[in-house]
């Protein structure tokens, strides 16, 4: 069930990157060596921070707060806390539950089918309508971020993604895809995309719920069935992207495959459109010329029905390439919403490429330019970072507020090319460190496109844009273990991503083991940390290394970043990362492969304790942790648990779990707190 709806099936079809990129081991030579390496040190003074950093926002009662990875909550977190984490690890586990440390409380927030716009019907599972998910909270809910409204330390707008929907946990009495009536396919289409509701603290606590009113002023659903998208950039209005019903080639309906995302400096939400290729059918009768472009995509080109198909083209004809080829180049976005300004039409920015968007997640550099960096979430994929031509506006100006909305329209767009620093022999694919001790090295950023200028021979802007990995491919960027959420460190600098696993890795004739992707076979994962040559962001040469390689602390192949390996919680398959205030790295995972639910971890990444990574909590059977986001007061940590009961043979009717309200599961999100008012962690 995971792997039809998720990401259609892609395991079992070979891997769409077939480009004969070269190796790390092919590349490694003495000017790489640690020893020649001018490695960054910490960040000084950086434009956004924690709580008390200087960001846009509206001088309206729609003012955007500051926003980062955090809520400010009215107080300057103390930057000067210990990382030390002082809860008691959570033990592995497959309950039907979520667990916690003890001296913790937990709550869902909100949950499939609750009402998000006013005057929302109540769910009913056994009279669902598209009209009435449209109104409602979504499915599978991943990506969350948590914005404070101005001036309050008590009320915030929650805003999640909807990635995808499994039918047979929807429906009652479902046999087949096939046999879902267009009014369900309606009402799934309607479950993806995004939800805005503003919620409160409750009492002076960290736990929250919704705001309760007949007049919310800021909740929006945006779905996959009728929203409006604008697309910006330099690709906008190309050949590529124009339709029947969109000529100009400016205007999207809905977006799809919402999977994680980032909370901007200047108060708006980015969120990645990722496996976009399942939707669609008829590609084999599409024009020969674009079949190529479609497969690097992972579109089934061979046959009118991939296996699994959701066949949407009954509901909207758009979804059949062979009458409209051009519907797909329309998503795989980097998608901006402004959540403070309920009348906004969110926008897909080309300039940020297209490709299967884990996220982005925004950090001003020193010299005032805002830097996003974001992952594309398939085996053998690769790492970019986009730098806008405009300087970020500090401030709460109508002016700043409008500048900074532009930011993402205009800039430069890289692909990371690494090459590690021992020899390639000491590289065996088994996880075994080289003899400096490290997995590192040193990287990269090749120049795609700036503005309407490609870099990539045979390519034009629009063609870069549109088609991201044939650039990347083109350049000879490197292939990665599935890069996911990566995500800036605002108290250092670094940038950490996360490579969920890779089973293909070294296997037949797929690309082998290197110093950074170091095992071959990859179930587990690891972790990547970037670190910009002198700090700056905007560069185009980093050092790189792997602070955790992921899997069982016994085994031979894991590392914490030199911590006792006794002392550390067992880890698979990393997703998404965060950090609160204190810097420690918090980690979601995604597809545990050591037999046990999903988790939500916690490490510190800097001094004495780095690498001391604990469990903090465990989701339910079948489910996957999304998020997390970690308030900036740090008394508050939401997660969002997706597809619980995610099982394989499980139906609405016979569920694998019934969590969180019995009878049968409900994709939810989730805060959990400390009662006595203390920061979460630590």
């Amino acid at each position: 069930m995971t792997c039809l709806y998720r990401c259609g099936n892609a395991c079992d079809h070979p891997a769409p990157n077939e480009s004969a990129n070269p190796y790390l081991g092919d590349v490694v030579n003495a000017e790489m060596s640690r020893r020649g390496v001018v490695r960054a040190g910490a960040v000084g003074a950086m434009v956004l921070g924690f709580g008390g950093a200087a960001v846009a926002g509206l001088a309206s009662p729609a003012a955007a707060a500051p926003a980062t990875e955090a809520l400010a909550g009215g107080r300057k977190p103390k930057p000067t806390r210990a990382g030390a984490l002082t809860f008691e690890p959570v033990a592995p586990n497959t309950l039907d539950a979520v667990t916690i440390p003890a001296g913790y409380r937990t709550s869902v927030v909100i949950r499939w089918g609750d009402p998000v716009v006013a005057g929302a019907p109540e769910f009913d599972l056994h009279h669902q309508t598209a009209a009435r998910q449209a109104r409602q909270f979504g499915f599978n809910n991943d990506f969350v971020g948590v914005l404070p409204l101005p001036g309050c330390d008590d009320k915030a707008l929650l805003v999640v993604n909807h990635e995808y929907t499994n039918e047979e946990l929807m429906f009652p009495g479902f046999t087949t895809l096939d046999a879902l009536t267009v009014e369900q396919i309606e009402v799934a289409m309607a479950a993806h995309g995004l939800s805005v509701v503003e919620i409160e603290r409750v009492g002076r606590t960290g736990q929250w719920r919704p705001v309760k009113s007949r007049r919310l002023h800021y909740n929006r659903r945006f779905t996959a069935l009728a929203s409006t998208f604008r697309l910006t950039g330099p690709a906008a209005g190309s050949a590529w992207l124009r339709t029947a019903a969109d000529p100009r080639g400016t205007t999207v309906i809905g977006t799809l495959n919402n999977c994680s995302g980032g909370v901007t400096p200047w108060g708006t939400v980015l969120s990645g459109e990722e496996n976009f290729n399942q939707y669609f059918v008829g590609a084999d009768q599409a024009p020969e010329a674009l079949k190529p472009k479609l497969a690097r995509y992972g579109i089934t080109t061979t046959a009118r029905y991939p296996s699994g198909s959701r066949k949407w083209d009954r509901a909207q004809e758009r979804f059949d390439l062979a009458k409209h080829p051009n519907e797909a180049h329309r998503f795989g976005w980097v998608v901006e919403v402004d959540p403070f300004d309920p009348d906004s039409t969110p926008r897909k920015h080309t300039a940020l490429g297209r490709l299967k968007h884990e996220g982005a997640n925004v950090i001003v550099a020193r010299n005032g330019h805002v830097v996003a960096y974001m992952g594309d979430d398939e085996r053998f994929e690769y790492l970019y970072k986009f730098v806008s031509d405009k300087k970020f506006m500090p401030g709460h100006s109508h002016l700043a507020r409008r500048h900074n909305l532009t930011l993402l329209e205009s800039g430069t767009l890289y692909v990371a090319k690494v090459t590690g620093d021992s020899p390639a022999a000491e590289i065996d694919g088994t996880g075994k460190l080289p003899a400096d001790g490290r997995f590192d090295g040193r990287g990269q950023w090749i120049k795609l496109v700036s503005g309407n200028h490609s870099f990539v021979p045979g390519m034009t802007a629009a063609d870069v844009l549109t088609f991201t990995r044939l650039a990347g491919d083109a350049v000879g960027a490197t292939k990665m273990d599935r890069p996911e959420d990566v995500q800036p460190s605002l108290r250092t600098g670094k940038i950490y991503a996360a490579m969920t696993n890779n089973s293909n890795r070294g296997v037949g004739a797929n690309a082998p083991a290197d110093e950074a992707n170091p095992r071959n076979a990859n179930k587990h994962g690891h972790i990547f940390e970037i670190v910009e040559d002198g700090g700056d962001h905007t560069g185009t040469t980093f050092t790189w290394a792997l602070p955790i390689v992921c899997g069982d602390p016994a085994a031979a192949d894991t590392y914490f970043g030199g911590y006792d390996k006794s002392a550390v919680s067992p880890i698979s398959c990393p997703d998404n990362v965060a950090f609160d205030s204190a810097g420690n790295l918090w980690i979601s995972t995604d597809g545990n492969a050591l037999g046990s639910n999903d988790g939500l971890f916690a490490t510190p990444i800097e001094g004495r304790e780095k690498g001391h990574l604990k469990q903090f909590l465990t989701v339910p059977r079948g489910a996957e942790t999304c998020g997390p986001f970690i308030t900036s007061d740090d008394r508050s940590v939401f997660t969002a648990v997706q597809h619980p009961g995610e099982i394989s043979g499980a139906t609405v009717d016979k569920p694998a779990s019934v969590w969180p309200d019995g009878g049968y599961a409900k994709p939810s999100v989730i805060v959990t707190w400390r009662p006595d008012g203390g920061p979460v962690g630590s």
